[in-house]
């Protein structure tokens, strides 16, 4: 069996041996595709029957091991079970949002300002870029390019992952499980420590002279398709610390680097100039991307060390599999 190095429960399920084809019995199969429209629905339907937060929890994380059990070994299910658990963290990054005025009592808005002043010797890093790069009432060239560069977040590191699948699938197992957790761990955070970014402190008078350059260059470049995108896509917008944006990418770029030497480089070129954009469009405090970094670097040195797990989680799911 091979070694399984990742963190996340993610790897057993890539990573899980087994025989291809039909080695599950039809009930098992069946019992797993009914968890797995329990796991899409719920969420969906959450706000409309009062699903309490906890339950939705539960059901929508065992989506990614019933997309597992329901579905034969392949590149399609791989896929798939990657799919569900970006379901899973998608609906987590959104529940804090669930009761807004909740969450407002909750944010916190201060504590990176004053890290970024001691950052920016002074004046936040953010503050100093828009003054010298931008042009309030303008959007320029150079921030409808950055807004791109952010808004190509969305599919980077999962455009990432799929490259690893179809032209390293040996190494799709480790690459989606540390993304995976780089992900779960990084929205564990914001139901703890709900944080403020820029462009809101600013809308809200606790950080002056801050604007959110991507709605300005998005009502520019996508006309009246903007509003609908950016409702789509706002679930939850006090998730600032740690930033996922860089994190994810810093993520990204190491498994690029691990495929090969240029698909690294484009990975981390792209990192870098996401990191630039996050912070001068406003998106982000420099301590985020330094918290994202961390994060991504900690999923890096831990994974070896839940070998143990992943593989007893492996045996699990191919038992499962084994059923006759």
């Amino acid at each position: 069996m091979p070694e399984l190095r990742p963190a996340s429960f993610v790897s057993s399920v890539f990573a899980a041996p087994g025989t291809r084809g039909f080695g599950i019995n039809h009930l098992v199969r069946r019992l797993a595709a009914g968890a797995v429209l329990a796991g899409v629905a719920v969420p969906l339907a959450r706000r409309r029957l009062g699903i309490p937060r906890p339950v939705t929890s539960v059901v929508t994380w065992q989506t990614p091991l019933a997309v597992a059990l329901a579905l034969p070994r392949s590149r399609f299910r791989d896929a798939a079970v990657y799919g569900a658990q970006m379901w899973a963290y998608v609906t987590h990054y959104e529940l804090p949002n669930d009761d807004h005025e909740q969450l407002l009592r909750r944010v916190y808005i201060s504590y990176p300002v004053a890290i970024d002043r001691l950052i920016g010797l002074g004046e936040v890093p953010t503050v100093r870029l828009q003054r010298a790069l931008g042009r309030p009432g303008a959007v320029r060239r150079h921030d409808t390019a950055l807004s791109i560069v952010h808004w190509s977040w969305f599919m980077a590191p999962h455009a990432a992952v799929a490259y690893v699948l179809f032209r390293h699938p040996e190494r799709f197992g480790a690459a989606a499980a540390r993304v995976a957790a780089v992900f779960d761990l990084g929205v564990a955070v914001y139901f703890v420590l709900p944080t403020a970014p820029p462009w809101w402190a600013g809308n809200t008078g606790y950080l002056h002279h801050v604007r959110r350059i991507m709605t300005e260059a998005g009502e520019r470049f996508w006309g009246r398709a903007w509003t609908r995108l950016y409702d789509s896509l706002s679930g939850n917008q006090l998730a600032a610390m740690p930033s996922l944006h860089f994190a994810t990418s810093v993520m990204a770029a190491r498994v690029l680097a691990e495929a090969g030497r240029g698909p690294g480089a484009v990975g981390w070129a792209y990192t870098g100039a996401l990191g630039f954009a996050l912070v001068y469009l406003g998106e982000h405090y420099v301590i985020d991307l330094v918290a994202g970094f961390a994060l991504a670097e900690a999923v890096r040195a831990l994974a070896p060390r839940t070998a143990p797990v992943a593989r007893s989680l492996a045996r699990l799911v191919s038992s499962v599999e084994a059923t006759a």
